[in-house]
C-alpha cells in the first residue's frame, strides 16, 4: 500500500520548529553562561542596575559584571561597583572621575553617574569596591532580582538541567527522523524483488532437477 503524501507546509512547519527550538536554546544558554558560568569561572560578580543613572550606557535592568582588582590600579574613566557603605550589600555601579587619598594615604575614588550633573557626595574608600566593570548584557540584570541569592542558584540549576534535556531531547528527535527518511529512501530504492510472470516461470520438473534431469519416475 502507498504510503499517504505528506500534507503541504508539513514540513516547512518542521524546519521553522526545528529553527525556533534553536534560538531558544541558543538564547538561554548563552544567557546561563553570561549570568553564572563565566563569572562564577572567572572569580567575577554579576549584579543588576536598578537605576537610570548610568544612562545611556547602562540602562535600568542591564547585567554589569565586575572583576576584583586593586584599589590602587583604579584610573578615572572606569565603572566600578561599590557598596555605599562597608559591609551593605546595596551597591551602586557608577563612572570614577577623580582620585583622591585620606589623611592616612589610602586612595579614594570620585565616583558620578553619566546621567548626573554632579558627583557623588561622599568618597568611595577601597573597602567599599566591589570590583571593575568587566562585561555588560541589556535586561538581562533584570534577572538578579528575581529572589534570593540561594533562589536564583536553585532557578539556575533548574534552567541547566532543563536545557540539557531539552537539547537532549532536540538530538534524539533528529536522530529518529533521519533514520526513518533513510529506512523509507532504501525501501524505496531496493523495492524487492520482482515475483515472476507465470510465462516466466520454468516447469516444475526443469525447476526441481534441470532441463533433462531425471525425474522420480525415470529409469537409466
Amino acid at each position: 500500500m502507498d504510503a499517504a503524501p505528506a500534507r503541504p507546509g508539513t514540513g516547512v512547519r518542521r524546519v521553522l520548529g526545528r529553527a525556533l527550538a534553536g534560538v531558544v536554546l541558543l538564547a538561554a544558554g548563552g544567557a546561563l553562561l553570561l549570568v553564572v558560568v563565566i563569572p562564577r569561572l572567572a572569580g567575577a560578580t554579576p549584579y543588576g542596575v536598578a537605576t537610570g543613572s548610568m544612562r545611556p550606557g547602562l540602562d535600568v535592568g542591564t547585567l554589569v559584571v565586575v572583576r576584583p582588582v586593586d584599589a590602587d590600579e583604579i584610573t578615572t574613566g572606569q565603572v566600578v561597583t561599590y557598596q555605599l557603605r562597608s559591609g551593605d550589600p546595596t551597591v551602586v555601579t557608577h563612572r570614577v572621575v577623580g582620585l583622591g587619598t585620606t589623611a592616612s594615604g589610602e586612595r579614594t575614588l570620585v565616583t558620578r553617574g553619566d546621567a548626573n550633573e554632579v558627583a557623588d557626595p561622599r568618597p568611595v574608600q577601597a573597602v567599599q569596591v566591589r570590583g571593575v566593570l568587566w562585561y555588560a548584557v541589556p535586561q538581562l540584570g533584570r534577572l538578579m532580582g528575581l529572589g534570593t541569592p540561594q533562589q536564583r542558584e536553585q532557578l539556575t540549576t533548574v534552567a541547566a538541567l532543563a536545557l540539557l534535556v531539552y537539547a537532549g531531547w532536540l538530538v534524539a528527535g533528529e536522530v529518529r527522523t533521519r533514520r526513518a527518511a533513510a529506512r523509507r529512501a532504501r525501501d524505496d530504492g531496493a523495492g524487492g524483488p520482482t515475483p515472476a510472470t507465470p510465462a516466466e516461470r520454468p516447469p516444475l520438473h526443469d525447476a526441481l532437477f534441470g532441463p533433462g534431469g531425471a525425474g522420480p519416475g525415470d529409469r537409466r
